[in-house]
């Protein structure tokens, strides 16, 4: 792709985060600054030919299989600094990345501080992947004496319990019954 349309591509994922709708071949012309319907047809046809775009079955345009794509540019250090690198990396959708059936991925949101040793904070959005096999250590979405909580699965010579991802919280046995709703498979958080 040439940098050109690498800078049209970007001004129509913004302009599709924010009216969810692709625009005209007009709109796209002012958008991006193309000058003829036909530079504009020709940019089109670039696009469909590498999934960024493609069109409904009635003509009208929508993004393409790859439209949400986004490049890993490189890795950052946590710890001491290092210089800069410009390499391009993988490209992923993320979706892609982490829902593998959609029918049975949820997101829920975290409330409360009992995991924060595994990286959830509350406000945190985890991805469930619904009535998937979980194993001792998996962070997991239980339903524990008909209550709903995120924690560890935990397995001992008693049974299995939920472990919290925070010393100031006690282990969960279930009093009754305890099922696995789904097995936490992401994570993100949103700083501003």
């Amino acid at each position: 792709m040439i940098n050109r349309d690498e800078e049209y591509i970007g001004k129509l994922r913004d302009y599709y985060a924010h009216h969810h709708v692709l625009p005209s071949f007009s709109g796209i012309a002012k958008l991006v600054g193309l000058k003829t319907t036909s530079a504009v047809s020709s940019f089109v046809k670039r696009m469909k030919e590498i999934d960024l775009l493609s069109s409904t079955p009635d003509k009208r345009l929508q993004p393409g299989k790859r439209f949400f794509d986004r490049e890993i540019l490189d890795n950052v250090q946590a710890g001491a600094p290092r210089s800069a690198n410009d390499n391009r990396g993988d490209v992923i959708s993320i979706d892609d990345y982490l829902i593998e059936q959609p029918s049975r991925t949820i997101m829920l949101s975290v409330k409360g501080d009992s995991m924060i040793d595994a990286g959830l904070m509350p406000g945190d959005v985890v991805i469930v992947k619904k009535g998937a096999p979980s194993k001792a250590e998996d962070v997991v979405v239980a339903i524990v004496d008909n209550e709903f909580t995120i924690k560890y699965l935990a397995h001992d010579k008693a049974g299995f319990y939920l472990k919290p991802g925070n010393k100031g919280y006690p282990p969960i046995r279930p009093k009754d019954h305890l099922e696995i709703f789904g097995l936490v498979v992401g994570s993100f958080r949103k700083y501003h």
